[in-house]
């Protein structure tokens, strides 16, 4: 009686086992479908679309319904809503694609050996003279809520990540009083910010 016991059980956590690593599996996969791009399918998925070609070793943009693609790994709910607060604090009353190149400096911090390597950390990041590296964090407004047109931009900017043009840095160049920031390579303006590499 013993040993059935011990089967039955060993039994039904193998099925366990094969039904959560099933829906594991389908979880990071998705079947293409009619109409979808890498875009749309990056952006749905809250991944960028050279880390969606890379882990499926895409080398063109070009996709085939019924195609599988392994989805990577994308942010959490929480530091995607961190980032969007950073977006909004820095960049409200700021044109869209300055939304999104806020959130895109952010994510080039992230993926330089330069900064910490998380959201958090990069967004809470000390400077040299004890400050901190976003001024919303000093004065507390990042801990407002993210309007929408961060939210979205943040979803854009993670879809975008890694095909910009590497700004590490933006700066609003009427106040600005930091001289060593004018030093750094403009990549583009937009809006009332310059960004910089």
């Amino acid at each position: 009686m013993k040993l059935t016991n011990k089967l039955i059980i060993i039994s039904t956590l193998a099925v366990s086992m094969f039904l959560f690593n099933a829906n594991t599996e389908a979880s990071t996969t998705y079947t293409v479908k009619s109409g979808d791009t890498l875009w749309k399918i990056a952006t749905w998925n809250s991944v960028s679309v050279n880390m969606l070609k890379q882990v499926n070793k895409q080398t063109s943009n070009i996709i085939y319904p019924g195609q599988k693609l392994v989805i990577p790994k994308s942010l959490t709910a929480a530091e995607k809503d961190l980032l969007a607060k950073i977006v909004h604090a820095e960049a409200k009353g700021e044109p869209y694609a300055g939304k999104v190149a806020v959130a895109t400096v952010v994510l080039n911090r992230v993926d330089s050996g330069l900064f910490p390597n998380t959201i958090q950390g990069v967004i809470y990041e000390r400077t040299s003279n004890g400050g901190y590296a976003f001024s919303p964090v000093a004065n507390g407004t990042i801990n407002q809520p993210a309007d929408l047109s961060a939210k979205r931009a943040v979803e854009e900017a993670i879809a975008f990540r890694g095909q910009g043009r590497g700004s590490l840095y933006f700066y609003n160049p009427a106040k600005s009083t930091n001289k060593w920031i004018l030093t750094r390579e403009v990549t583009t303006t937009i809006g009332n910010h310059k960004f910089a590499k």
